[in-house]
């Protein structure tokens, strides 16, 4: 596999928008010490080669309204690709939903769901159940405190890769 070559300008522009997401151009710029252009150039670049594949913002629903994040190990009867594909598609339509990743190893997939309580949350497990999307077992966890959310280590993941 061919991987994009980076230089040091471009691992900190990275690093900087894992961070802070959100940053004007200049003080990109100066916070790398990069003219506005350059540094503008350089993320167009990282965009178009899809490295940069969006930016959001970190929202905080504790001032907001109540909710409950849980993880869901699952797993699902049929291991075709079409039943993957159900499966996946199934998920896809559920907001709550905001985050799903398929395993290697003993279970199929693992999903990470914020709902408003419990309840609501019974009852989006119930409504995938209800989709026949092949589900045959869960095993949910509720999270009682979140420990540390870090942005990715863009650096040290890049550190053996780059010129």
């Amino acid at each position: 596999m061919s991987f994009l070559k980076l230089d040091s300008r471009d691992i900190a522009i990275l690093q900087v928008l894992a961070r802070e997401g959100r940053l004007s151009k200049s003080a990109l710029a100066e916070r790398i010490n990069l003219s506005a252009t350059a540094c503008g150039e350089r993320v167009m670049r990282l965009e178009s080669a899809g490295v940069i594949s969006g930016y959001r913002a970190e929202v905080e629903l504790r001032p907001l309204a109540p909710h409950v994040t849980v993880f869901v190990l699952a797993e699902i009867g049929l291991h075709r690709a079409e039943a993957f594909q159900l499966f996946e598609a199934a998920i896809g339509l559920h907001d709550e939903v905001t985050g799903c990743w398929a395993l290697g190893g003993g279970y199929d997939y693992l999903l990470q769901i914020v709902t408003r309580d419990i309840d609501s949350y019974q009852r989006l497990m119930d409504a995938i159940l209800a989709q026949k999307a092949g589900l045959t077992r869960y095993f949910t966890y509720i999270v009682t405190k979140s420990v540390k959310s870090s942005p990715l280590p863009v650096a040290a993941l890049l550190q053996d890769v780059t010129d």
